[in-house]
């Protein structure tokens, strides 16, 4: 199955690179995990097979990197980046693996991805949709810049029942981090 072309980043401490069936292994014991996608929009996955279908479907018009530490071959996180609603926007989003979570993986690794999708100038604006409920994520994107556009309650209904969501934003021309 072909994915499509993905440019390689670097950061201080990660190299984000295209995802390969090899990652499913490790992303599956973090997305297998009810707790740990208690904010998906869908369940833990119950198998491998399953999640690589959804990390791989090629239907989805997205692009996926896997980051890991420099130096290593452990998967840290994935992160996405898809087309929106309009040219020039395009939504992000990410995970980062459980043995990860709270060593600033996402904060360096989004950073980079943004500076990324706003370098080629076909992006104007980037935003990503979160759970009300989802702390760290609201966290994060707010001390990326994010701004919160929208409430949307009730808005979505997934696995765990009938949510709320926050709608975040950041324009190209607001990005202080390059």
């Amino acid at each position: 199955m072909a994915l499509p072309e993905i440019q390689h980043l670097t950061t201080e401490r990660f190299t984000l690179r295209p995802l390969q069936e090899s990652d499913c292994a490790a992303l599956f014991a973090t997305l297998s995990d009810p707790q740990q996608c208690l904010y998906l929009t869908r369940p833990a996955f119950a198998d491998e097979a399953e999640l690589w279908g959804w990390l791989a479907d090629p239907d989805w018009p997205g692009k996926t990197w896997i980051a890991q530490a420099k130096g290593s071959d452990e998967v840290a996180a994935r992160f996405v980046a898809v087309p929106a609603h309009e040219e020039g926007v395009t939504e992000i989003g990410y995970i980062t693996v459980a043995g990860q979570q709270g060593r600033g993986v996402a904060s360096e690794c989004t950073s980079a991805l943004i500076e990324h999708l706003f370098k080629d100038g076909s992006t104007r604006k980037l935003t990503a949709e979160v759970d009300c409920e989802n702390a760290a994520s609201v966290k994060l994107l707010e001390k990326l810049g994010f701004v919160q556009e929208a409430h949307l309650r009730q808005h979505e209904t997934t696995h765990i029942g009938l949510r709320d969501v926050y709608w975040y934003g950041l324009l190209r021309d607001d990005w202080t981090h390059s």
